[in-house]
């Protein structure tokens, strides 16, 4: 007799990854988050990082974990906690923190050309999976991130910020925790440059409006309108990236 079960995707769960994550503290994976946030060049030594009850809000944790995680950071020596002000990072050492699979220092030395087509490959694939897989919850957070991205218009930092937390939760939809991650790394490369370019008037209220269509296309399920927005958003984050390289100061030593 003929078995019924249908087999296994290429996005079937990885139950070994799953028992990994599931070991972690809520508020050791909001400190590796903000960590990660350093590490990929969104925020820099010299930068205040948002409110407690802001940052709870942009990851859907209790300010009890965020403050927990501030703490361990603080310990680490890369952010400093003042009382009666914002904290504070005051050190990027954090070499050894991998983001997705791999470092950003691994991600960032492919050229662009390789990690846009990478990107154009890979994560519409699983975007396209996304959007058959989401469920209520994650629409409810992606709807809370949009809130909050409305009223960071004129905020480059705290934008990124949420813009990663919005694209982290779609590429997790995918039911590949390692598709999922390695997307991740994708979306991590050049996030110094990327915070340059949504520094340019008007820049922020365009991705803002990309995530707006993707969240559109991912509420009614319809997958082939989340990949042609995600390969608008990421053919005009190639665009703005390509034309700050090639504006970029050379290399005296180079030529």
């Amino acid at each position: 007799m003929a078995s019924s079960r249908k087999p296994q995707s290429l996005f079937s769960q990885a139950p070994f990854l799953k028992g990994e994550l599931a070991r972690r503290t809520v508020r050791e994976r909001i400190s590796d988050k903000l960590a990660s946030l350093v590490v990929s060049g969104i925020l820099d030594v010299g930068d205040e990082l948002p409110s407690e009850r802001e940052l709870a809000s942009m990851f859907a944790v209790s300010r009890e974990t965020v403050r927990g995680a501030l703490q361990t950071l603080a310990a680490k020596g890369i952010v400093e906690i003042v009382q009666g002000a914002r904290t504070r990072i005051v050190s990027a050492r954090i070499d050894t923190l991998k983001i997705g699979v791999t470092s950003p220092s691994a991600i960032n030395s492919y050229e662009l050309e390789s990690v846009h087509n990478a990107r154009l490959l890979v994560e519409r694939a699983v975007v396209a999976e996304a959007a058959a897989r989401i469920d209520e919850a994650t629409l409810a957070r992606l709807e809370q991130s949009l809130a909050i991205q409305k009223h960071t218009l004129r905020d480059p930092v705290h934008f990124l910020i949420c813009d990663r937390e919005f694209h982290v939760a779609i590429y997790r939809s995918c039911g590949n925790p390692l598709l999922a991650d390695f997307v991740t790394d994708l979306y991590t490369f050049m996030l110094d440059h990327r915070r340059q370019a949504i520094s340019r008037p008007g820049a922020i209220e365009k991705s803002y409006r990309d995530n707006l269509k993707i969240y559109e296309s991912l509420k009614r399920n319809d997958a082939d309108a989340v990949v042609a927005a995600f390969g608008h958003h990421i053919d005009r984050i190639y665009a703005t990236t390509s034309e700050i390289l090639a504006n970029r100061p050379r290399d005296k030593k180079t030529g």
